[in-house]
């Protein structure tokens, strides 16, 4: 067996053990999933008249929030692959694999993995619930497969830092506060309306520099305005940018976490 050989099959045996505890643990999930589809409805019932603005252009104030929602559970599904690190840590399952031959980097690999496989399930189950709320998507089939790449991809940027943050402080606590950063990330931006409409030049200016304004736009784009190619390039510039700093981030606490082991 070659190194690469050996690689994927460490990778996907460290990945189902991820994914089985987290299916025999449900409610490691089923609340942020809860919390997401929660103020999918409330933003929907209580804010869809501020659509009628013409800022809005007549779009659908569902198609708008719904990104919030799904870029949210993206925060808190994925931040479990760090969890699921602490916990090996603080277990000692860590550094008894560290004495078998499994390759370094299925073992970051296999609970990231599995939480980038949850964030499509509860994605998927967002954009079902929508869709049975009357979201329709003007960019059709092609736009749902861009929303989930652009989830996924969040989602890994995300981790990258949640496992990075796990491997450094090797604390359950620790690790969940370190990832709380995120959630500023998401309200300091074009949450709840679009950029013209945020008076605060304070605010404004922490919109446009927050990369999650620009995965907003992205999805937003395909949601109500059809395959304008703009937003699109540049939210998957953007997170690819953030994902190259969170994964270095890990890659590089993890190189040092089993030099300590």
């Amino acid at each position: 067996m070659n190194r690469i050989q050996a690689f994927m099959i460490h990778t996907w045996i460290l990945t189902k053990r991820s994914l089985i505890v987290l299916i025999r643990n449900p409610f490691t999930f089923i609340p942020n999933l809860f919390i997401s589809l929660f103020f999918l409805l409330v933003y929907t019932g209580g804010l869809s008249g501020i659509a009628q603005l013409p800022q809005f252009g007549g779009a659908d104030y569902l198609s708008f929030i719904l990104p919030v929602s799904i870029v949210s559970a993206a925060v808190g599904g994925a931040g479990g692959a760090g969890q699921s690190l602490v916990r090996d840590l603080e277990s000692g399952y860590f550094a008894r694999l560290l004495q078998t031959p499994v390759t370094r980097l299925a073992i970051v690999l296999g609970p990231t993995i599995a939480g980038m496989l949850q964030l499509i399930v509860q994605t998927l189950i967002i954009l079902g619930i929508a869709f049975l709320l009357g979201l329709k998507v003007e960019a059709g089939p092609g736009g749902v497969l861009v929303i989930l790449l652009l989830t996924v991809g969040w989602g890994l940027a995300f981790a990258g830092y949640s496992v990075a943050i796990a491997l450094k402080t090797k604390n359950a606590q620790a690790a969940q506060a370190g990832t709380l950063i995120f959630f500023p990330l998401i309200f300091l931006s074009t949450t709840f309306v679009p950029l013209e409409l945020i008076e605060a030049p304070w605010l404004r200016a922490a919109a446009i520099i927050n990369p999650t304004t620009y995965l907003f736009e992205s999805m937003r784009a395909v949601l109500i305005d059809g395959w304008v190619m703009g937003p699109v390039i540049s939210g998957f510039a953007v997170i690819g940018a953030v994902c190259i700093v969170t994964v270095a981030f890990s890659v590089r606490s993890a190189t040092r976490a089993f030099k300590r082991e």
